[in-house]
C-alpha cells in the first residue's frame, strides 16, 4: 500500500513579513526541497497538496493541489483552513518560515533618504499550530542551522522535534549542504543533497505505511 492514496500536505519556500507597504523581510529559501518532496510523493501516487511561497522555482510533476502564498499571515491562514477542514495523513513542514517581524508595520513607503531603526519581535512557531490542528498526522519538521557542528545541529533538531511532538525532524545545514533525517527513536539517515533527501525521506514515510 505505502503512500498510495495518502493525503500529504507539504509547505515550502520562504515567507514575507512587511516592513512598510512595499518592503519586506524574507530569506534565501527557494522552495526547491519541498518541490522535490512533492514530486517524489506524487510518484508514489500520494494525494499531494503543496503550499508554496514566493519564488521562481518551477513545479513539475502531478500534484493534487498547488496553493501559493507570499506573506507569513497568508501561510498561517492556509494552514488553519486546510488542517481544520481536511484530514492529512502526513504533514511535511519544510517552508523557511520567518522567525521575526517588525514591532509595527510602517505606513506608506519609508523615505529612502532617511534612516530607520527596526525593532524585531518573535513570530509564533507555525509548526506548533500544525501539531495543534493535526494531532494525529505524521509530522515531519525541519531544523536549519548554519555555523554549528553536526553534533550541535542534531541536538538542537532533537530538542525541536520533542518540543512539538513531531515524528521526524530533518536537521540540515548550508555551505556545504548536508542533512540528517531523525525519527522519534533517534535513528539517523544522513544525506548529502536535496535530491537524496527527498528520495530517502519519502521512502522512509512509505515504509511507515507498509508496516
Amino acid at each position: 500500500m505505502g503512500l498510495k492514496g495518502k493525503k500529504i500536505l507539504i509547505t515550502a519556500g520562504p515567507t514575507w513579513v512587511p516592513i512598510d507597504d512595499v518592503r519586506i523581510i524574507s530569506n534565501v529559501a527557494t522552495g526547491r526541497t519541498g518541490i522535490l518532496l512533492a514530486r517524489e510523493a506524487a510518484v508514489r501516487r500520494a494525494e499531494v497538496t503543496l503550499v508554496l511561497g514566493p519564488g521562481e522555482e518551477r513545479v513539475r510533476g502531478k500534484l493534487s493541489r498547488l496553493i501559493r502564498f507570499r506573506f507569513f499571515s497568508e501561510l498561517k491562514d492556509i494552514l488553519q483552513r486546510e488542517l481544520k477542514n481536511k484530514k492529512y495523513d502526513i504533514v511535511i513542514h519544510s517552508a523557511a518560515v520567518s522567525d521575526f517581524k517588525p514591532e509595527y508595520k510602517l505606513k506608506g513607503k519609508l523615505n529612502s533618504d532617511k534612516g530607520c531603526r527596526l525593532k524585531l519581535i518573535p513570530l509564533e512557531k507555525l509548526v506548533v499550530l500544525i501539531r495543534r490542528f493535526a494531532p494525529k498526522s505524521i509530522l515531519v519538521m525541519f531544523k536549519l542551522e548554519s555555523t554549528v557542528t553536526d553534533k550541535t545541529l542534531i541536538q538542537r533538531a532533537k530538542s525541536s522535534r520533542d518540543m512539538v511532538s513531531a515524528d521526524m525532524v530533518v536537521a540540515n545545514r548550508l555551505n556545504p549542504y548536508r542533512a540528517f533525517i531523525i525519527d522519534k527513536k533517534g535513528n539517523r539517515t544522513k544525506v548529502k543533497n536535496r535530491e537524496q533527501l527527498a528520495k530517502k525521506l519519502i521512502k522512509l514515510l512509505n515504509t511507515v505505511f507498509n508496516n
